[in-house]
């Protein structure tokens, strides 16, 4: 059975998105999103809401572990679609390349089309590469400004006045 579709739907009915869905080593792992972030109480609805429709409809034979999560700051890049949502931000991937080692690449993403992402390498500078050749990827959180000086800073550390 198809999961993706009735999961979209079920989640849109609370409010969330569908941000990616998968099935590995006896772990549904299902990440769900929504306009200025998800809550505790958000996650927790939709997992009720998913394992309830799970034991109903019983589309996956055995046993396996239902994980329900925000995608969090720093979060994965598997898709076109995953990767259109952090246009413009700093993202990091590692390429798989035939015959050459993998390599990791890191910088603000350019441009994305349905089976490429452009990002601007801090290294090698503009690279255009495959969805399919990259083994992982994921946005990069950067802490905001420049740490402020402390209040000792820039001062002198000894004062001298003269009284007349």
């Amino acid at each position: 059975m198809e999961l993706e579709t009735p999961l979209r739907s079920l989640l849109s009915s609370l409010g969330l998105d569908l941000y990616d869905l998968e099935l590995a080593k006896g772990t549904l792992s299902i990440t769900v999103n929504k306009t200025g972030g998800v809550d505790l109480e958000a996650l927790t609805k939709a997992n009720r809401a998913i394992s309830e429709w799970l034991d109903l409809n019983d589309p996956i034979p055995g046993r396996f572990t239902l994980d329900v999560s925000s995608p969090g700051l720093e979060r994965r890049l598997r898709t076109a679609e995953h990767f259109r949502s952090a246009l413009g931000e700093v993202v990091t991937l590692r390429e798989q390349r035939e015959g050459l080692a993998t390599r990791r690449l890191e910088g603000p993403l350019l441009t994305v089309g349905d089976t490429t992402v452009t990002l601007a390498d801090k290294s090698v500078g503009e690279v255009e590469v495959s969805i399919a050749s990259v083994e992982r990827a994921r946005t990069v959180f950067q802490w905001g400004g420049e740490a402020k000086p402390s209040p000792s800073r820039g001062k002198s550390s000894t004062t001298t006045s003269k009284k007349g």
